[in-house]
C-alpha cells in the first residue's frame, strides 16, 4: 500500500521478516524451531514423510502429520505467539520482488520495494518446502499469481 495508511494490508517483507526472525528473540533465528536443519521436535507443515511419494527434496525423519495444509494454529507459536510463520502455506507480503545487489554494504531502515513490478515477494516456506535453504527463515521466493500453498496474513498498523 503506497502510500502507507492505518487499514488493513499485507505485511512488508521488513515487517514479515521481523516478526518472523527477531521479535521477541534475544539473537535473530535462522528456523521457525530451536536448534539447526532438519526439525528434531513437531515444528511446523512442511514437506515431509507423508509426501515423500510426490515431492523430491522432503525433511529427512520428519513427519508433521499432513500432507497438504494443515488447519492454522497446529503447531507451536513463535516466541511472540505468531503462528504458521513457516510452514503450512508460504505467505504473499506487499512488496513487489526485486534482487537487492548491495544488501550486504548498505542498511536500508524498514523497505518497502520497488513501487512495481511483476511478482510480488512470498516468505516462509510451505508444506511443499523441505530444502535446508527453503526452510530457513530468511527464505524468499516471488509468484505473480496463485498456487496451492500460497496464502497471506492481514496486518494493519498500531494506532
Amino acid at each position: 500500500v503506497r502510500p502507507p495508511n492505518t487499514g488493513y494490508r499485507l505485511p512488508t517483507e521488513a515487517e514479515w521478516a521481523y516478526a518472523a526472525r527477531a521479535y521477541q528473540r534475544s539473537q535473530p533465528a535462522r528456523y521457525a524451531w530451536s536448534g539447526s536443519y532438519p526439525p528434531t521436535t513437531l515444528a511446523g507443515n512442511y514437506a515431509d514423510a507423508r509426501i515423500a511419494d510426490t515431492l523430491v527434496d522432503v525433511v529427512p525423519g520428519y513427519d508433521d502429520g499432513y500432507r497438504g495444509t494443515a488447519p492454522p494454529g497446529s503447531y507451536p507459536a513463535s516466541p511472540a505467539g505468531w503462528y504458521d510463520l513457516s510452514g503450512n502455506v508460504a505467505e504473499w507480503v506487499n512488496d513487489y520482488y526485486t534482487v537487492y545487489p548491495s544488501a550486504g554494504t548498505t542498511l536500508v531502515r524498514d523497505p518497502l520495494g520497488p513501487v512495481s513490478g511483476q511478482h510480488h515477494v512470498v516468505r516462509g516456506s510451505s508444506w511443499r518446502h523441505g530444502s535446508i535453504s527453503e526452510l530457513r527463515l530468511s527464505y524468499r521466493d516471488y509468484s505473480r499469481g496463485p498456487r496451492p500453498d500460497l496464502g497471506f496474513r492481514i496486518a494493519r498498523y498500531a494506532e
